[in-house]
Order: structure tokens, then sequence, then C-alpha cells
């Protein structure tokens, strides 16, 4: 039955407007994206064929044009728009934590980190550079891994934050297994890293650890 037969609190736009967006599943939120399904399926069928094929939501996100595209009903343009959403939904965070003093907004925060991080098949280890009053000065992806092991440099890291004249540091890295559980090395690389920025005066603020939609965070662990 083509979604316009069905009852209109049921229409996934319909809910969105009247019940707003935490109102719907991800495949009524992604059908709404789509606009359209395929011969055979309503746009919900389609949305949910494609969560189940990539395995939910951060994947989907982190597929390459090629393997997105590859799905049937997809192409190029839906890829485009996609990844033009994601990267309005990047950035609108990465304003947000601009604007304001990150340690007032760690929402904000964790979901920008979560957005960049989450579904990768390799490590990314990420800085969220700051100035004294705790506001970003830059972003930057530090290093690139397997899906097992990153090196990650604390001179490389000190030399980044002598450049961008930053007070703090906030750290990020994704573990591509699912486990968003710190790691004994995880632990030992942090310690490393606060050790070598202290003899510059710059406070390592948090850790995060992204998984998927799960985030570990070093300040709440009372690590830091």
């Amino acid at each position: 039955m083509p979604i316009t037969d069905w009852p209109e609190d049921e229409r996934p736009r319909e809910k969105l407007l009247a019940r707003g967006a935490e109102a719907l599943t991800d495949a009524e939120l992604l059908a709404i994206f789509l606009r359209v399904g395929v011969a055979g399926k309503t746009a919900v069928e389609l949305a949910r064929d494609l969560l189940t094929h990539f395995g939910g939501l951060n994947r989907l996100f982190a597929a390459g044009q090629a393997e997105f595209s590859a799905f049937p009903g997809m192409g190029p343009a839906k890829y485009a728009q996609l990844q033009a959403v994601l990267a309005m939904a990047k950035r609108a965070l990465a304003e947000e934590m601009r604007q304001r003093d990150t340690l007032s907004s760690p929402t904000a925060v964790r979901d920008f980190l979560r957005l960049n991080l989450a579904g990768l098949g390799h490590e990314v280890f990420m800085g969220v550079f700051l100035d004294t009053q705790n506001r970003v000065l830059a972003v930057e992806e530090l290093f690139r891994g397997s899906l097992t092991q990153t090196s990650v440099y604390p001179r490389e890291v000190v030399k980044r934050a002598l450049a961008h004249n930053a007070g703090g540091l906030i750290f990020a890295h994704n573990h591509p297994s699912g486990v968003a559980e710190p790691s004994q090395a995880d632990r030992w690389l942090t310690d490393q890293l606060k050790t070598a920025l202290a003899l510059v005066d710059v406070k390592v603020l948090d850790h995060f650890i992204v998984a998927g939609s799960q985030g570990v965070s070093f300040a709440e662990r009372g690590w830091l």
C-alpha cells in the first residue's frame, strides 16, 4: 500500500510535523530523506532494507559512494544528498561548540565527535584544540590507523597544540570493533599525552572513545 494511502498519523512526514522527529523510527526518518520507494516497496520499506543491509545509521553514513550506490534504488544523486545532510549536521554542531565554553555544552561535543567517528572501518584519532576559555580553536584528525592500532606520537600532538596556541585539548578516537570500553593501551596513551602536554601548560580535558552509537568519556570515569 502506498504511503499516501496510510492513515495520516502514520505517514512519516505528517507524523514528524505533528509529534516531532523524536517520535519517528530510524527507518521513518530515512524514508523522509529518500522521499520515494522503488517498485514494490514504499520509502519506509526501502529505508528498512537499507538499515538492515548496512547494519544501522552509523554504517550507512560512513559508506563510500561505490558501496552506497551499489544498493538497488540508490545512486550518486542520493549519495550526494546524504553527504550534504551529514556535512550540514557536522557544521551546525561545530558552530555550537565554537560559540560557547565546550565544558558547558558536553552534549554538542560528544554528538560532533560521534557523527565524525562512528561507523568508520579504521581508527581515527582526533583532537579538539581549545583556548584558555575552553572555546574551540580547531578540530583536527591527528592520526589514522588500521582496524586494531593507531600510532599516536605525543611530540607531534604537542607541536600541533603549540601551533594553535591551545590552552586545552579534548581527544577522541573510534573503536571499529564496536566496543567502546577503553583498553589499557588507551589509558596509557592518554597518560602519556597528558604528561607531554603538561610540560607546555596545555590541559587534557577529556578523551572520548566512540564505537557506533556508544561513547565513553575519560573525564566522566574520573581518569583525568
